[in-house]
């Protein structure tokens, strides 16, 4: 297929343009960073340069893709103003999938977030109902960036409502690779008191581009939302005892587990209609001591 993604300069957007081409793909890439004016490396994907907040941009670079993954976005709300985050993400999921629509593009991936439930930037106390979190948990986020990612799922059901076109929305957990899993799972392995805002769980960056290139791949009909995380936890803990001794009966936990050291979000729906199937956990990057092992390397190094 000819694809397009978004956000292509980004450390998802990376990894889904290599994996989509590895997958023997044509895929044009757009990001609001410029381009290079040098010689493209061999195999490099086509790239423009775009700011989908304008729907001219999008329009653009939409034309002639009959699938597109969304991966655009501000990744988080705390290091910029909060309207900005939330009309960046949320326009630039709009347009871009409005483009879609009347360029009559099949399939449209939209990178959506774990946060959408309320985890991670909560400015009160935020605790799921219970876990590990599905795609049946109750929807309560409270900043720019989780609400305006919830917004953009509810836009992929109204383009249903439109259209023929069918939509994809993945949550993605805490997206690690080999150039941040010290840094960011690091201090969780070597402390195992250190809490995490969604209970331990997190995704490699190669195994979320795996899941895209699936979802993208996909006849499924309608929207369908799926959760991709690594199913073990950072630090392979028994889940249900850390659980109780960090949260006590403030969170239930749903039993039986798929493991011992499951994850805090459940990845069953995307094993069941995706066949997602990670094959990459902390501990192909990290030793016992939560240090990068040597030799470890890939498109972060």
């Amino acid at each position: 297929m000819r694809v397009l993604v978004t956000g292509a300069r980004g450390k998802v957007g990376r990894a889904t343009v290599a994996a989509l081409q590895g997958a023997g793909h044509d895929v044009r890439a757009t990001d609001i960073l410029p381009p290079v004016f040098e010689r493209a490396d061999e195999g490099e994907a086509d790239y423009y340069q775009a700011d989908l907040t304008d729907a001219g941009d999008a329009f653009a670079v939409v034309r002639g893709a009959e699938a597109v993954v969304h991966a655009a976005a501000i990744p988080e709300p705390t290091k910029n103003p909060p309207h900005v985050v939330f009309q960046n993400n949320l326009m630039s999921t709009f347009n871009t999938l409005e483009a879609a629509i009347r360029f009559g593009a099949g399939r449209f991936v939209n990178l959506s977030s774990e946060t959408v439930p309320g985890f991670f930037f909560p400015e009160r106390p935020f605790l799921p109902d219970y876990v590990p979190v599905d795609e049946e948990h109750p929807i309560r986020p409270q900043d720019p960036y989780a609400t305006a990612k919830h917004f953009g799922e509810q836009l992929m059901d109204a383009a249903l409502r439109r259209s023929d076109i069918r939509c994809i929305s993945i949550r993605p957990s805490w997206v690690q690779h080999e150039g941040n899993y010290e840094r960011n799972l690091g201090p969780m392995i070597r402390n195992e008191s250190e809490l995490s805002p969604s209970l331990w769980s997190y995704i490699d960056v190669y195994d979320l581009a795996d899941a895209i290139v699936l979802a993208a791949e996909s006849d499924l009909p309608g929207h369908e939302v799926f959760y991709i995380a690594s199913p073990d936890n950072v630090g392979s803990r028994p889940f249900e005892q850390a659980v109780r001794e960090h949260y006590g009966d403030r969170v239930e936990v749903k039993t039986p587990l798929p493991r011992e050291d499951a994850s805090g979000i459940s990845v069953e729906k995307a094993r069941r209609m995706l066949g997602y199937d990670p094959k990459r956990s902390w501990s192909d990057y990290l030793d016992q001591r939560g240090r990068l092992k040597q030799g470890v390397s890939g498109l972060f190094s």
